[in-house]
């Protein structure tokens, strides 16, 4: 049994929008809230949230976490691609082409950017649909993430501001890539729309940048100093992403990132 007289923790109201709460806990909750009209409107939203984001994203929920997502993967060995087949998709997967700017310097292999794009999409597929764990470090803990990520990574990993845009940083985690560990950020506008940025280490120095699109998710990637950027989201139009996309591109070329 629970003393009713317990106060109600932030997991516990958690908890109950996800209907994870013990049953014996739940009459407690629920007169916690109702003594408390902050709380309850809190409840509120989130459960709002919760509901917009399973109308958008349910259709991902059943697919399997890929295997290069698993954690343990990081310490593995480089994965050894498959150059034919990896080659036959690239041509479908940047048909879109570029946005507009060209960059200098040397272009990744096509093996490259379509593993690293690929592992983009499915990281965001994966922590996208999320409600209570999207990230490991949130975004009010944007130094701390900037260092972390940096440290893991080797590159210098940044969380740029995208305030002008409508967007808040939810935060950031670290991911095992096909070549090492990789940077995951998130970010979401008020009304739930999440857009994440992947990076990961390539041979790339700089190149175009291009868009691709894989069934409701869509992508605008480039190289710049050795690093591969993909920013996805889902359902965006390509303007929206593209204005994302610039946005991010002119503060890492600020910052020399």
């Amino acid at each position: 049994m629970t003393d009713p007289k317990i106060p109600v923790t932030e997991d516990e109201l958690h908890a109950y929008v996800d209907n994870e709460l013990p049953a014996e806990r739940r009459g407690d909750v629920e007169a916690w809230l109702a003594a408390r009209p902050e709380d309850a409107a809190r409840v509120q939203s989130w459960r709002a949230m919760a509901e917009m984001l399973h109308a958008r994203y349910d259709s991902v929920l059943d697919e399997p976490v890929p295997k290069r997502l698993e954690l343990e993967q990081l310490s593995g060995p480089p994965r050894r691609w498959i150059y034919g087949a990896v080659a036959a998709a690239l041509i479908a997967f940047v048909a879109g082409g570029g946005v507009g700017w060209i960059a200098h310097g040397a272009a990744a292999t096509p093996s490259a950017f379509q593993s690293i794009t690929s592992e983009a999409l499915d990281a965001h597929r994966l922590y996208v649909v999320e409600v209570r764990h999207p990230v490991e470090v949130p975004g009010a803990e944007r130094a701390h993430l900037q260092q972390w990520l940096t440290k893991r990574c080797g590159w210098d990993v940044r969380a740029p501001d995208l305030a002008a845009a409508g967007l808040k940083l939810v935060g950031g985690r670290l991911l095992p890539g096909s070549a090492g560990p990789a940077s995951f950020m998130m970010y979401e506008s008020a009304s739930g729309e999440r857009f994440t940025i992947y990076t990961a280490k390539s041979d790339a120095e700089a190149t175009q940048m291009r868009f691709a699109a894989e069934g409701n998710e869509s992508t605008l990637f480039w190289a710049d100093d050795g690093v591969i950027y993909a920013v996805v989201s889902t359902g965006a139009d390509r303007g929206r992403l593209t204005q994302i996309a610039q946005a991010i591109y002119d503060q890492m070329e600020k910052k020399g990132g």
